[in-house]
């Protein structure tokens, strides 16, 4: 009985150490995901940047005011 679990326990590790190997052989390297997460162009590089330039900037309002701007009545929340 004793073998048979060692055989089972070894036949555990064997298959989780192949499928952490098979899952580092298959995903992409740290340059690749990086690359593949950048944008592809200058053009959209800066829109992105506007954009949340943009957004930032309303946060900060929204944040300096006591008006409560969620609900659009612009009257301090009581």
């Amino acid at each position: 009985m004793s073998a048979a679990r060692a055989l089972y326990a070894g036949g555990a590790v064997a298959a989780m150490v192949l499928g952490y190997g098979l899952l580092l052989i298959m995903s992409p390297g740290e340059e690749r995901r990086v690359k593949s997460l950048s944008q592809s162009s200058p053009v959209t590089t800066e829109e992105s940047r506007r954009r949340t330039a943009l957004v930032m900037q309303a946060m900060k309002d929204a944040a300096a005011t006591n008006d409560n701007l969620a609900t659009g009545r612009g009257v301090a929340a009581k």
